[in-house]
């Protein structure tokens, strides 16, 4: 028992406890069910086989990049590679990774039976799933999508992109963020409106107010890009209308104003996800957790005012105003960083593998959260946009950092999703594959970028000096692909395993999910699993604590016993 994560709760018994086969609880009755939980299970788990999926276009665009003059895609193909790699990475594999977490922590977090409007959900992850696939059948279309994830015209009119390749990827990004959109609508109203009694807004664990702040910015964001995408869809049916300017301005605009806060709600939940890592693993609060919640919706708020960086080098937009405001999201930023780091100081560290993941996302993020500052900055932006240094920020930003929170939450709560123990010496070879992969993969690219290599070309020549740099590249893409590989193996090997996890494997958890079963029941507590008193945004870690001294008059508020769910809708 030793090769397992975690100590606590785990029965001695070493044989299959926990049988979590699909075929024995019954195929149908999880594709047509309306529990959050399972809705959120094949949501993650779609999300990652899209990972798998668009990862392998890119070890392939990086194979053909490793030496100069290489010839291993045509010049079309290589156009199609990224544009589905980043499209999809986008709008299939992290926004709903990210969303589909909230799907179903959120309702547990908070105390509540279920979520808002659970056949929503389920009409959301099957729309997903039908726009993703689309997605992939462009590519196998007559002319297939080769305009960017953003598909500026004219690359992306019916006369620089012919076929229905791209008419299939405009419709299958419809579906699939619309689909986001509704799911997280439901997210945000069960945070909202179905706490258990006790659970004010203020007690909410720090990933709630992650989730709510990421909800926030979708529901105001995502129906641009749904306005832009049918722009560009009339635009290919009567190709003079992006003959005017205004309406290429008009699309950037449209298209930015969701591109910017996605990049947010690519990362809130994850930094809510390293916030209760660190916490429990420090076994301390969460430190300046108002401030943080805060900051988090200051930069919600401050995301949807910033799109416009994004356009300096079209010269569309007031450079002043954007540079400033970009540049202002840096003191929630620091907020929040200060919070993490703050958590860890005087904390009685473990070095878990979610804990492992957690603090490598602090220097990686950091990385791609200052080197946007840079970006910010209008004269910087205009030396480096078309380079290799705006790849190497957002895989910073997106993958060094984001995919490392991710993979930080996923460690942490498989256990309770499943019932089952993750590989813990497995899990740590996953980390270092990934830490040494990704610095290796993204950071020569900033001086390949800072040396004048261009973004989106298929191939170079051998006098440019790229070539060391691309292959250090390269060589980093493969080691990074091998540590996902490991994290597969490492579920699918537990899985089938299935050495039980008990309901809080690491002994100290310190919000309501910890509370109930591992899985959780249909909905989420029950007789055996009740609500315990709600103190604070840490209510486990108070319980173990011992009630705090009680001032005059917090009687009432003290009192929790109620059965009714007042904030229910």
């Amino acid at each position: 028992m030793t090769d397992v994560v975690g100590t606590a709760g785990i029965d001695p018994n070493p044989v299959a406890l926990v049988d979590l086969s699909i075929a024995r609880r019954g195929l149908p009755s999880w594709l047509t069910t309306t529990d959050h939980k399972r809705i959120a299970i094949l949501t993650m788990a779609s999300s990652l086989v899209f990972l798998l999926t668009f990862g392998l276009m890119a070890l392939t665009m990086r194979a053909q990049l490793a030496q100069p003059e290489q010839h291993l895609v045509s010049n079309q193909a290589y156009d199609e590679l990224f544009t589905l790699h980043g499209s999809g990475m986008i709008y299939l594999v992290l926004t709903p990774l990210a969303i589909g977490m909230g799907l179903y922590l959120v309702p547990l977090q908070i105390g509540a039976p279920m979520v808002a409007a659970p056949k929503a959900c389920l009409w959301s992850y099957w729309t997903y799933i039908f726009g993703g696939l689309i997605i992939l059948l462009s590519a196998a279309s007559t002319g297939g999508p080769d305009a960017g994830w953003y598909a500026y015209t004219p690359l992306s009119d019916s006369q620089n992109s012919p076929g229905y390749g791209m008419d299939l990827w405009i419709l299958g990004v419809m579906l699939a963020v619309g689909a986001m959109m509704v799911m997280s609508g439901a997210v945000l109203w069960t945070a909202l409106r179905m706490r258990a009694p006790g659970m004010s807004l203020l007690r909410m664990p720090v990933f709630t107010w992650s989730e709510v702040a990421t909800c926030l910015m979708s529901v105001a964001s995502f129906p641009s890009l749904l306005g832009a995408m049918g722009l560009l869809a009339v635009g290919r049916v009567d190709p003079s209308l992006f003959s005017h300017n205004t309406w290429n301005v008009a699309y950037q605009f449209l298209f930015w104003f969701y591109g910017h806060p996605v990049v947010y709600v690519m990362f809130f939940p994850f930094v809510g996800a390293v916030a209760e890592v660190i916490a429990t693993f420090s076994g301390r609060k969460y430190f300046g957790y108002t401030f943080t919640v805060y900051s988090l919706l200051a930069f919600a708020a401050g995301s949807m005012a910033v799109f416009g960086h994004h356009m300096f080098t079209t010269h569309q937009s007031v450079n002043d105003y954007f540079s400033l405001s970009s540049i202002m999201l840096s003191v929630p930023a620091g907020v929040e960083y200060f919070g993490l780091i703050g958590t860890l100081v005087g904390g009685r560290i473990r070095y878990r593998t979610p804990m492992l993941f957690a603090l490598a996302f602090i220097p990686q993020f950091l990385v791609g959260g200052l080197t946007g500052i840079m970006v910010a900055t209008p004269v910087i932006d205009n030396q480096v946009h078309g380079t290799y240094f705006i790849v190497a920020h957002f895989h910073y930003t997106l993958f060094a950092g984001s995919v490392f929170g991710a993979f930080a939450g996923l460690y942490f709560w498989f256990p309770k999703a499943t019932g089952v123990l993750l590989s813990e010496r497995l899990g740590r070879i996953n980390f270092w594959l990934m830490v040494i992969g990704t610095n290796m993969a993204f950071l020569p690219m900033f001086f390949s970028g800072f040396e004048g290599m261009p973004r989106r070309v298929v191939t170079y020549s051998d006098a440019s000096g790229f070539g060391t740099l691309n292959l250090v590249s390269s060589i980093g893409a493969g080691i990074l692909a091998l540590g996902v590989g490991v994290f597969v193996y490492n579920a699918l090997r537990s899985l089938i395993l299935a050495r039980s996890a008990g309901a809080d494997p690491w002994g100290a958890g310190q919000t309501l999910e910890w509370t109930t079963s591992s899985p959780p029941p249909r909905f989420n507590f029950d007789g055996d699993h009740p609500i315990p008193p709600i103190r604070s945004y840490a209510p486990l870690l108070e319980l173990a604590r011992g009630p705090a001294p009680r001032r005059p008059g917090a009687a009432e508020e003290a009192a929790v016993g109620a059965t009714a769910w007042p904030n229910e809708p």
